[in-house]
């Protein structure tokens, strides 16, 4: 993981690490349809904190916004 934005590190320290890794284990790719974030930055974002990274079985370009609670 890559901090971007420090605001966005903050809101993704307050979600409890299990969560955490349930959302990173679950993200929508265009050619392996749900697979793993890999190689991800942190970017705050007005619903709360994008996750911008890589498939990790494809290699390919994914993102995820994690909402704020």
């Amino acid at each position: 993981m890559s901090v971007i934005d420090f605001e966005a590190a903050r809101k993704w320290s307050k979600i409890p690490r299990d969560t955490q890794e349930l959302l990173l284990n679950n993200v929508f790719c265009s050619n392996c349809f749900e697979t793993t974030i890999v190689d991800y930055t942190l970017h705050n974002n007005e619903n709360g904190v994008l996750l911008k990274g890589k498939c990790k079985k494809c290699g390919g370009d994914v993102a995820r916004v994690v909402e704020d609670a």
